[in-house]
């Protein structure tokens, strides 16, 4: 597809997050996508009785903004309720080969899909097929791999609302496998297994009422004004209010230095901007553990010194103090903790709540400070620094991103995180906790209702019981191990609700030579992407309404459910008029397939929960009593429904029955071989400012000052300079590990940054194909993104002028 095109600008962006800049963003998208009346719909969206934003998961507070949007929640929305539509009249014209061809933008730009499609294989092209005759073939296929369950995949991408998620696990475990995989297996699984075995729970423990109070927040690996801008409104007010806030990332994203607030008049009209950040630390690409180990061993240090100060005379104090004067590092030269013997731990809340600490504190004193240097390329005294701000906050919150869960090492960085929390007694208090920042709006929802593939996790004792059937027990696949099971041929089956698979998953060509012998692909979905453009044997398109839709069904017009970052159950109604009179809604698809596809069951009422929503909902209520207890009566409440989160209680649900610090194996976040290495950089991943994931709105991320592509890479100065390359030259990257695959993305031009020396950044996901699936955190397996070992290869490609 063509479409204006130019070449490449790379320009200092100078403004700052938020601001006229993101004012004419969003009404660039709105112009492009022809809904002029967008701003009528977007003044429901995150308010309690509207709709949730279809982007990231951050809560919808119980007393929002006038505009509670931020920018890339308003482009999703443009996207979603667009004019554009891929109609019959589309796939007439295209076949898949030409489609192959087009940038991922351009697939997804094209529009609203609006009818079921079955591909053809002799004209390749997708062709019009009835709802009806779609399931029923569709069954057939599932049917014929029943003697193996497991060679289907049913995948859920973070969009799909609780009542749909509810309705497609059970369509899988009732199919006979777990192989549930979801987004979540790709960002924050990390979290999910870290968490409940550091404080009992796998979601965080803050609410958006601790930004009221918190006093200090450590906020890692994740950018703010890109991911979740709405963020930026709790920091603003908590910066007002006297609170710090620490940031500990690679690069120094303009979300985590200066914010205009575009709702604030006065600020509009004054260019005045509030500092984000008291100090960004440029933690180099997998240096986090040690990072954390630093303020840890500082934080353990100055509390010996305590101790020490109390046991020595007051006569003998003042030689402790010189002695801190002539060793620089003994506990921070600190004397304000040695000065008056007062503890600088919370011994009276490790005594109580937790386990393992004489382990950790053993760790923290062994830990070299010139190891901790060299893994996260931080200074001691800022390390220490920090320490000494984190001492004299009463109520500290750890935020994090997935710059922290996409490592080999993401698990033991969450419970490094969790480790330094626990020293203060900062989990479990109002203003304090861990917060880890969820990317899309259900992701966190899905799991809570039992789209995972670990059976544990889900009470398969009462679904046998309320639905009469055999629930299987084993295992299923991961995203890492489902993509395995594809390339070896253990997979004939694949069902998404939504999502861009293909796109997402690492290892991306070998994934899709894979995907491309399934013997079935199934997609819900709302618009275009390259999964459907790479297809099994047999691929439907299976055309859904958007949340922002009416959802009119034999009860009326329905309304559903999600839960946000925040653990806070909420609800949504859909407000415009649906792209397409022929879609029908997720729950409508996915029960039209399990009909097809599964013996007769009267103890499954699919049709009538497609009818009722409310009735999902009480069926979900009645498989977990106290996580969803009075869903159905609350979920408008202003500020929605708290989930239970027993740790914000301080009630541990570990096997130690206390919160537990966990001493980390590894000091770096990466693969060991790989590090160091001579002409190696590790290279992160991360989105520009007019992307959600796989979405990409355009071709402009203005606070990196990059404009026309999305093939660049970011490297410090020092290191082009030292590989022999130069500023705007186009160089290869190619996976520096040796599994028998090479790697390499081609044509990437250098754009010198400030970043960490031996560290360079692209855009995902034109970089996930240097991510091999060996190269995921061994605990969780999520794909690593981070700290990918990378050689850059000097550039045979032509940039030539675009048609």
């Amino acid at each position: 597809m063509s479409g204006p095109r130019r070449f490449p600008r790379i320009a200092p962006y100078k403004g700052p997050a938020g601001g006229y800049g993101s004012l004419r963003s969003v009404a660039r998208i709105l112009a492009e996508e022809h809904v002029p009346d967008a701003i009528v719909t977007l003044a429901d969206q995150n308010k309690p009785d509207g709709y949730m934003c279809v982007s990231c998961a951050w809560g919808k507070p119980a007393e929002p903004q006038p505009f509670e949007y931020c920018e890339n929640g308003a482009k999703a929305t443009a996207w979603e309720i667009t004019r554009k539509r891929v109609d019959q009249k589309f796939f007439e014209t295209h076949t898949l080969a030409e489609l192959a061809g087009w940038r991922d933008h351009d697939l997804e730009v094209a529009g609203r899909l609006t009818m079921p499609m079955r591909w053809d294989s002799a004209t390749d092209k997708y062709r019009p097929v009835s709802w009806q005759q779609a399931f029923n073939e569709i069954g057939e296929e599932l049917r014929a791999l029943q003697d193996d369950p497991d060679q289907a995949i049913f995948y859920a991408s973070g969009r799909a609302s609780l009542e749909a998620s509810y309705m497609f696990q059970l369509l899988a475990r009732i199919y006979g496998t777990n192989n549930l995989p979801d987004s979540s297996n790709m960002c924050h699984e990390s979290t999910s297994v870290a968490l409940p075995e550091s404080i009992g729970v796998s979601v965080g423990t803050v609410t958006l009422q601790d930004f009221e109070s918190v006093d200090l927040m450590l906020y890692l690996g994740h950018n703010v004004a890109t991911n979740s801008p709405r963020m930026l409104h709790q920091f603003q007010d908590a910066k007002k209010r006297g609170a710090a806030i620490i940031s500990i990332n690679p690069l120094k994203e303009r979300g985590l230095q200066r914010f205009t607030n575009p709702q604030s008049p006065r600020e509009m009209l004054t260019f005045s901007e509030t500092q984000i950040s008291d100090k960004i630390l440029q933690v180099a690409v997998g240096g986090d553990i040690a990072a954390l180990t630093g303020i840890c061993k500082a934080l353990v240090s100055m509390d010996d010194a305590a101790v020490e100060a109390g046991a020595a005379g007051s006569t003998d104090r003042k030689a402790l103090l010189a002695q801190t004067d002539n060793d620089a590092g003994f506990a921070i030269k600190a004397a304000a903790a040695a000065a008056t013997s007062r503890r600088v731990l919370d011994h009276d809340f490790i005594a109580e709540h937790t386990h393992g600490f004489a382990e950790f504190a053993d760790y923290c004193r062994a830990a070299d400070w010139a190891e901790i240097a060299q893994v996260s390329q931080l200074g001691r005294a800022d390390l220490e620094a920090v320490a000494v701000q984190y001492a004299g906050a009463g109520k500290v919150m750890g935020i994090y991103g997935m710059g922290i869960t996409q490592h080999v090492a993401g698990t033991q960085t969450v419970q490094m995180l969790v480790n330094l929390l626990l020293l203060r007694g900062n989990i479990g208090k109002t203003g304090a906790g861990i917060c880890p920042v969820r990317g899309h709006s259900n992701v966190q929802g899905q799991r809570t209702v039992g789209i995972t593939e670990k059976p544990e996790l889900v009470p398969l004792d009462r679904l046998k019981e309320m639905y009469g059937f055999e629930p299987p027990c084993h295992e299923g696949y991961t995203t890492v191990t489902g993509c395995e099971a594809m390339i070896d041929g253990r997979v004939k089956a694949f069902v998404a609700l939504g999502g861009n698979f293909t796109r997402a998953a690492p290892d991306i060509p070998r994934v899709e030579a894979a995907w491309s012998k399934l013997r079935l692909t199934v997609a819900i979905a709302t618009k275009l992407n390259r999964s459907h453009i790479v297809h099994g044997e047999v691929a439907y398109l299976l055309p859904c309404l958007g949340r922002i839709e009416v959802d009119k069904q034999a009860s009326g017009p329905q309304a559903v459910s999600m839960e946000s970052s925040l653990a806070q159950f909420h609800g949504s109604k859909g407000r415009v008029a649906p792209a397409s009179p022929e879609l029908m809604s997720e729950p409508a698809i996915i029960a039209g397939i399990a009909l097809a596809a599964l013996p007769e069951n009267a103890k499954v009422p699919w049709t009538e929960w497609v009818g009722n929503y409310s009735t999902i909902r009480h069926a979900i209520e009645a498989t977990w009593p106290a996580t969803f207890h009075k869903l159905n009566e609350n979920m408008f409440h202003p500020g929605g429904i708290e989930r239970p989160v027993a740790a914000r209680e301080r009630k541990w649900n570990t096997r130690s029955g206390k919160a537990n610090f966990i001493v980390p194996t590894q000091m770096f976040g990466g693969t060991a071989e790989n590090y160091r290495k001579a002409g190696v950089l590790q290279l992160t991943t991360f989105r520009s400012n007019d992307q959600f994931n796989t979405s990409i709105y355009g071709y402009s991320d203005r606070f990196r000052g990059v404009t026309g592509t999305r093939m660049v890479v970011f490297m410090n100065a020092a290191d082009i300079a030292a590989q022999g390359f130069a500023a705007g030259e186009l160089v290869d990257l190619r996976t520096a590990m040796d599994d028998g695959h090479e790697r390499i993305v081609r044509g990437l031009q250098i754009v010198p940054y400030d970043i960490p020396r031996g560290c360079c950044g692209a855009y995902f996901p034109e970089a996930t194909p240097l991510v091999p699936l060996g190269h995921h955190d061994l605990h969780a397996h999520t794909p690593a993104y981070k700290a990918i070992p990378v050689e850059v290869l000097r550039s045979t490609t032509v940039r030539t002028r675009p048609e």
